[in-house]
């Protein structure tokens, strides 16, 4: 599953109640998993271009690729959860990584495979059908696990993800995963000017909440950092996180930011010399969050 951050969602809170917790619980049930299938199957095509590729998701990116990079030494065999059309998997291949990149959309599964057959990349890319929820289908080892722009906030049980990720990882091995986070001031801020205060305030929502793509449904759950920290607190130490578009615009914001580039260049050095402070690195439109293996 990939993240829906490219596209303006329409959210509507739909949670579902746990009475004895007393807040609200994530419950994806079979029927919506397959709705979140379906909505990335449809935009596939163009993932990877204007919808799913544009100047604030590629800075973006390259944020992730460096932290990659940086924590996870080349020649090192990666796993990639929610792959996409394969963009992140065929950069770490130039880079000298072994990937095994997955997605629980058969048509983002498809595009990646073309795309590393393409660039003459197979030996270094293979691809599998999988979502995030069925990672008990693999039976191999990784030094590295990796997520970019929330498949991980798609997972209908975050802790049996964790559970999995430390069966698959080596002692050691790093967690490098983007989350669409809880606190994004600029969605607040953009849709309250509208008088969109639903859709302002769907982030704040508990447990699944619907997210409209593409005339589907994409079910989500929103995280702040010490939140989603906590599903794999047991078998995983914190290296640190950080913010992404916290003062540079969110991605789907990608209009404003070409009528203003240089004064959103400014904000993006906010962000990538302050992202990480604390306070600051709560919010964002997604966090980058980095955890090793005990």
């Amino acid at each position: 599953m990939t993240g829906q951050h490219p596209l303006e969602a329409e959210g509507r809170a739909n949670p579902a109640r746990d009475p004895g917790r007393g807040h609200w619980e994530a419950s994806l049930n079979e029927a919506q998993l397959l709705d979140t299938q379906r909505a990335f199957d449809s935009v596939a095509a163009d993932y990877d271009g204007p919808r799913g590729n544009n100047e604030l998701i590629q800075r973006m990116r390259l944020t992730m690729w460096e932290t990659v990079s940086r924590e996870i030494p080349a020649e090192s065999r990666l796993l990639d959860l929610g792959c996409g059309t394969g963009i992140d998997a065929l950069e770490f291949a130039r880079r000298g990584y072994q990937v095994a990149a997955t997605d629980w959309s058969p048509q983002m599964v498809g595009r990646t495979r073309a795309r590393a057959a393409a660039a003459g990349l197979e030996s270094h890319v293979t691809v599998a059908h999988l979502g995030v929820q069925e990672l008990h289908r693999l039976d191999e080892q990784f030094d590295g696990i990796y997520s970019n722009f929330g498949p991980l906030n798609c997972a209908p049980d975050l802790h049996a993800v964790a559970a999995e990720c430390a069966r698959l990882l080596r002692p050691g091995g790093k967690l490098v995963f983007s989350v669409i986070g809880r606190i994004c001031p600029w969605e607040v801020v953009h849709y309250t000017l509208r008088g969109r205060f639903s859709r302002a305030r769907v982030r704040a929502a508990r447990g699944a909440t619907a997210v409209g793509m593409n005339k589907h449904t994409i079910w989500t759950q929103y995280y702040l950092p010490r939140e989603f920290y906590a599903a794999f607190a047991a078998s995983f130490s914190l290296e640190g996180y950080r913010a992404l578009s916290l003062f540079m615009p969110p991605p789907y914001l990608v209009d404003y930011y070409r009528r203003r580039r240089r004064h959103c260049e400014r904000l993006g050095w906010l962000d990538d010399h302050l992202g990480a402070l604390p306070l600051l690195r709560d919010m964002g439109d997604h966090f980058l969050i980095v955890m090793q293996r005990r």
